[in-house]
């Protein structure tokens, strides 16, 4: 029995030492670029920029950016409600708020459509429409980052040098490439030769994408709704700018922060920690912006994003235990039962 004992205890203590070896692993890959990046940086003019910004603006700041995120909760929960999930708007804002608030601990942000897409399998219909709405979801987020920079690069025709133009689009071309690569995969390949779980899935993702493509509108519609929320952040961030004492362009902004955006995918660090703000130094610098006032600017926001996804886990974890309270049966109702039914006994 001892031996028994003690393999189980190892298969349980591997995968939580693991998580905590890289969590501990992506801590410090935040710390090190966000310490590399104040080094290397004038942190008085950093930290000056910073000042600027007053506790009631930066609250106010907090409920515009919770505000915002209810564009991407109508948006998911048109997703996954076309692939036939069936989830309530009080669901839909659950879930979602909690996988911003997995955003914070998570690898990427891809880790919080892990903890969206867990708390809706326990209340959708079907686990196979979450999946795919929130891979249609992620999908559409990655190409409206994508075409909000192209329109950014657009609009800086004299600005942007060619060569980088050039690369710009061959990695959209790439990206869009690959999406349609993977959707069209599902049709394409032989279903009956895999094995019978996967021949299930794959029946289940075709029957969720055939259910989507019947309503295209709906599905612009979704785009358009991300793009908007992306565009209310570009917004956001410029207005910090501003405030820190940097005067740019907006198409500079939607240039240069979608990508900045898009780096923080890779999941090197805490939730794209420490990513996000050097990308942004790194892709306005050429454009004549101060390194320090951008990194004070996206410092900034990154704060507002932290404190906003906490505030959202709360949220959630509010609304959960609201649930729960009006789920559970009513004392009078069950005292009234027992008396009814010692009344017909007696």
């Amino acid at each position: 029995m001892f031996p028994v004992k003690s393999i189980a205890h190892k298969s349980h203590s591997g995968p939580k030492s693991g998580f905590w070896r890289s969590s501990i692993l992506r801590i410090g890959g935040s710390s090190l670029i966000l310490a590399l990046l104040l080094t290397f940086l004038p942190f008085q003019q950093v930290w000056s920029a910073i000042k600027r910004l007053s506790p009631a603006l930066g609250l106010g700041l907090l409920f515009v950016f919770l505000a915002i995120h209810l564009l991407g909760v109508v948006k998911w929960r048109l997703l996954i409600n076309l692939a036939g999930a069936d989830l309530n708007f009080f669901q839909a804002v659950r879930c979602y708020y909690g996988g911003l608030f997995g955003n914070t601990f998570l690898p990427s942000l891809v880790g919080g459509d892990l903890v969206r897409g867990g708390m809706a399998f326990v209340v959708s219909r079907s686990k196979t429409a979450v999946v795919l709405g929130s891979l249609v979801d992620r999908i559409q987020d990655v190409i409206g980052l994508a075409a909000i920079a192209a329109t950014g690069a657009f609009l800086l025709p004299s600005s942007l040098d060619p060569q980088i133009r050039k690369i710009f689009w061959t990695v959209g071309g790439l990206l869009v490439f690959a999406g349609a690569a993977g959707v069209g995969s599902v049709f394409v390949l032989p279903v009956r030769k895999l094995p019978v779980i996967i021949r299930r899935i794959m029946v289940r993702l075709r029957r969720g994408i055939r259910s989507v493509q019947r309503h295209p509108g709906r599905v612009l519609l979704c785009f358009c709704l991300g793009i908007i929320l992306q565009c209310c952040q570009v917004a956001l961030n410029l207005w910090l700018g501003w405030i820190c004492g940097l005067h740019l362009a907006f198409s500079l902004w939607l240039f240069a922060w979608p990508l900045a955006k898009l780096s923080a995918l890779l999941p090197l660090t805490q939730g794209g920690i420490g990513v996000r703000e050097a990308a942004l130094v790194g892709l306005l610098a050429p454009f004549g912006a101060s390194p320090a006032l951008t990194a004070a600017a996206g410092l900034v926001f990154e704060a507002i994003t932290i404190i906003g996804q906490l505030s959202a886990g709360a949220i959630a974890l509010l609304m959960n235990r609201f649930s729960s309270v009006q789920n559970r049966p009513l004392p009078e109702i069950s005292i009234f039962a027992q008396d009814g039914n010692k009344a017909s006994n007696g």
